[in-house]
């Protein structure tokens, strides 16, 4: 008993002095604690150590008991106070409290003496701050303390931890979150239940008190005590849906309002006195009452009045507007929403003209001399000369620099077509004239492919075998021959056009004739022989044009371009023009592109790789195109017609198949004066400059360069 007296004393004059620690800087938790500890430890030194109790305590065996755990208690109490104490820094007794109290004072709290702490020192710049960030390898993770201001130092547990942390993982590295759950009844089988108290015998014996309260619900359910319940009836409810809305909410009326269509106007039928076409027959009125009232396009039948005193009410006035109001309030209502398109969005969007030069853009030289419409012009192969063909009889020679007119050759008739030979070894021109076409050797050039040219007619050897041609071949002789004339072609109709084939052999020449089958001949000049490609032509045919590199033969009709596969003799493609009557043609010098012309207004582009109908439609003209005309190396197109302009555009056809070909009007080109309604009759590129000739109805050829 005195060991444990002493044992006791020294141990509560611990605790007060380690409390006294403690309660200097303790939470409000630890400071509850603590003074509930001083209390029990005083309570149980009276109770136990007073002189009433001393025989209690020495003669009571749970005495001993109650002292053990009692000093245990407080053992454990004191070591976690002393732990607690000890893991925070006691220099700064201030407690828990917001540090920003102390930030208009010098120091910073009080030490366990009572003396101020004062703040350290902290005048470093930025020099410093860069210094200290440079030489010292902890200064990442250096932080400060605000209790004490001092600059502390994180361990390698510290960082790792603010790491987990910043990747929103937990703090101890040990820690499972995923660990499965283990049922404390499930997880293992035991032969015991974990609870084996035997039941009691009330629980499996009536209940006495049940059975009295069982029988006074009885006994007052036959003296009428307690009724059941009367079942409620169930009577509709109305209340107003929008009665909790704000009728003058502007942001709601302008977001749910949808307004109702407006009703159709009447038309000529609802008048009073409508016109006759408007009045139902007999037999109409018979069958519209016949049909059902879903059936019929008119509700009522029109009916005429003499004058509008004799109208009478309308029977049905109230019949519509009841339809009127079911259509208002049933029948629902959507909002269309408007699509807001910029209108320069839908304008393709395509280069400049100036960053699409060269283009003729001026006029330069003027060839006069026809005293008539020149019909047909064509450039020689160097670009050098050029040839004109006029109603006045006569095809001129131009120098194309000087615009001198070198030679005049006068014809039978008015020449409705001129077509210089491509070849440039040969100096041939082909010129059309009512039934006749003439090859003419205009002299011009180098003598020696003049000589060579007349060499090689002259060296022709007739057949032995004399075929029937319709077209009947003869050689010039006499006034004809000094004028140039080698051969004369002449036909059984007049001929329209003529063209060359690009090796210089071969002339096609059109006779347009509906319902005749040799509407379209080709001549070989070197054999002198003429054929019919064609048993029948379907249409009136009204231009055709060689392949440039294939051998493909183009026919066109009125409405339609039919190409023709020279070596298999069958219809390769039918393409649609699109319009009313065909007036030219010309093939792109890559042979995949087409452009027509056309008398309503039209140039159409074709794609033979895209489609057999037109890429893209052009209507820049006001009136009739007359020709239209590709250039050899530049991607330049034009087309002239009788608003006495010629519009040159910008095609640009790509390698790339998969890339459509660019068209772009750059030019207009005025110059020509309108004579008989009649404009540009034709017009041709100059085959190596990008210029562009034309010839018109006032008989001048213009060049534009």
């Amino acid at each position: 008993i005195g060991y444990g007296r002493g044992v006791f004393i020294e141990i509560t004059h611990r605790c007060r002095t380690r409390f006294k620690v403690a309660l200097a800087t303790s939470e409000n938790f630890q400071l509850s604690a603590v003074t509930s500890v001083c209390a029990r430890l005083s309570q149980t030194k009276k109770s136990l150590f007073s002189d009433q109790s001393s025989a209690w305590f020495i003669s009571s065996p749970s005495c001993v008991m109650f002292l053990w755990r009692t000093v245990k208690w407080a053992v454990s109490l004191l070591v976690f106070i002393t732990f607690s104490v000890r893991s925070q820094d006691i220099r700064n007794t201030v407690g828990n409290i917001p540090m920003e109290w102390y930030k208009d004072y010098p120091h910073i709290g009080y030490d366990l003496d009572g003396k101020k702490i004062f703040k350290p020192i902290r005048n470093k710049d930025e020099l410093d701050e860069f210094l200290d960030k440079m030489e010292n390898p902890d200064y990442w993770r250096t932080v400060q303390d605000k209790m004490t201001g001092a600059d502390i130092r994180l361990s390698d547990e510290q960082v790792d931890l603010v790491h987990r942390l910043q990747q929103g993982k937990f703090g101890d590295v040990n820690f499972n979150e995923y660990e499965p759950a283990i049922d404390f009844f499930s997880n293992e089988v035991m032969i015991h239940p974990v609870t084996n108290r035997p039941q009691d015998k009330r629980s499996f014996i009536p209940s006495l008190i049940e059975k009295e309260k069982v029988g006074k619900l009885v006994h007052a359910i036959k003296m009428g005590w307690i009724k059941p319940r009367r079942p409620k009836e169930t009577t509709p409810q109305y209340y107003d849906l929008w009665a909790k809305e704000d009728p003058n909410s502007i942001l709601g009326r302008h977001k749910m309002h949808v307004p109702a269509p407006k009703m159709k106007l009447p038309g000529h039928q609802e008048s009073y006195n409508p016109p006759p076409e408007y009045l139902l027959s007999e037999e109409e009125r018979l069958a519209w009452e016949q049909q059902d009232p879903e059936d019929r396009k008119l509700s009522f039948l029109p009916q005429k009045f003499a004058c509008l005193r004799a109208v009478p009410a309308y029977s049905r006035f109230i019949h519509e507007r009841f339809e009127r109001c079911l259509d208002l309030y049933l029948c629902p209502r959507q909002r269309k929403m408007r699509v807001n398109v910029n209108p320069e969005d839908l304008i393709p969007k395509l280069p400049k003209p100036k960053d699409l030069q060269p283009f003729p853009t001026t006029q330069s030289l003027v060839y006069r001399g026809h005293s008539s419409l020149v019909r047909s012009i064509s450039v020689s192969p160097s670009g050098q000369w050029l040839v004109s063909g006029s109603d006045d009889c006569t095809v001129r020679f131009w120098e194309v620099s000087t615009a001198r007119c070198l030679k005049t050759v006068e014809v039978g008739g008015a020449v409705k077509g001129v077509a210089w030979n491509p070849n440039p070894s040969i100096c041939l021109v082909a010129v059309s004239y009512d039934d006749t076409v003439v090859l003419l050797n205009p002299g011009l050039g180098d003598r020696l492919v003049c000589t060579a040219t007349d060499q090689l007619i002259s060296s022709y050897e007739e057949p032995e075998e004399v075929m029937d041609q319709s077209v009947q071949w003869a050689v010039a002789e006499g006034e004809g021959h000094e004028q140039g004339h080698r051969l004369i072609l002449k036909h059984p109709k007049a001929v329209r056009q003529v063209t060359w084939h690009g090796k210089g052999d071969y002339l096609a020449c059109v006779m347009p004739d509906n319902g005749s089958s040799l509407q379209v001949v080709i001549h070989q000049v070197s054999k002198r022989r003429t054929q019919n490609p064609f048993r029948k032509n379907k249409g009136l045919v009204q231009c055709v044009s060689f392949h440039p590199i294939r051998p493909y033969f183009f026919v066109a009709t009125q409405r339609y371009v039919r190409v023709y596969n020279l070596i298999k003799q069958e219809l390769t493609k039918k393409l649609m023009a699109n319009c009313k009557w065909i007036s030219s043609m010309a093939i792109h010098p890559g042979g995949d592109n087409v452009i027509c012309g056309s008398y309503d207004c039209r140039l159409a582009w074709f794609d033979l790789d895209l489609s057999t109908k037109p890429y893209k439609v052009l209507r820049h003209h006001k009136k009739a195109l007359r020709s239209v005309a590709y250039h050899r190396h530049y991607p330049l197109f034009a087309s002239g017609s009788d608003d006495g302009s010629v519009i040159v555009c910008h095609g640009m056809v790509y390698n790339d198949l998969l890339q459509n070909p660019l068209i772009v009007p750059v030019k207009v080109l005025k110059g020509h004066t309108i004579t008989h309604d009649l404009g540009v009759l034709d017009v041709t590129f100059h085959p190596t400059q990008p210029w562009v000739f034309s010839s018109g109805a006032d008989g001048t050829v213009r060049l534009f360069t």
